[in-house]
């Protein structure tokens, strides 16, 4: 059966889960092959924990899925892959998915702050690049920004708190 982008996203919501429990942002990505029901690859926030800075959600999934396809061009006969994530993709992001050559970007929340994907850059369909992304956002846009949002507002209380026994 394929996966509605709700399913998905609620996948790419455990990823982002799991990255909050590992003291990581909390933003999750999958690649979905374009049968819409394979998951080739699955990420999560890693910066901290590997001292990567390019180890964001999205590039943790495409590099997962090159491996399961053998190519960093995420295309297969049956055409080409989706990648769902909690978040607006970056610059640093965008960028790998146009390499990636990703077909299709499933994302929920908005990034008023660093998102490439329309909210600060346009990065994705530039009119002088050669390669065309459909974007779909909005996609269980409140709980992911709720996510995020106590997220910050946790680790700004710990910060306070810890600032105070000093």
């Amino acid at each position: 059966m394929s996966l509605d982008p709700e399913a998905a996203m609620r996948l790419a919501l455990t990823e982002a889960h799991a990255a909050a429990l590992a003291g990581e942002v909390p933003v999750g990505a999958l690649v979905l092959a374009p049968d819409n029901r394979t998951i080739l690859g699955r990420g999560n926030n890693q910066v901290l924990r590997t001292s990567d800075p390019t180890a964001h959600a999205e590039i943790v999934a495409l590099r997962a899925a090159g491996l399961a396809l053998g190519n960093y061009r995420l295309l297969t006969p049956g055409g080409g892959c989706t990648l769902v994530c909690t978040l607006e993709p970056c610059a640093m992001c965008a960028g790998a998915i146009l390499h990636a050559r990703i077909t299709r970007l499933v994302y929920a929340a908005p990034d008023p702050k660093a998102g490439a994907c329309g909210s600060v850059l346009s990065v994705l369909n530039h009119p002088q690049l050669n390669h065309r992304v459909e974007v779909v956002c909005g996609i269980l846009a409140e709980e992911c920004s709720a996510l995020l949002s106590n997220f910050f507002r946790s680790r700004r209380h710990e910060l306070r708190t810890a600032a105070s026994k000093s």
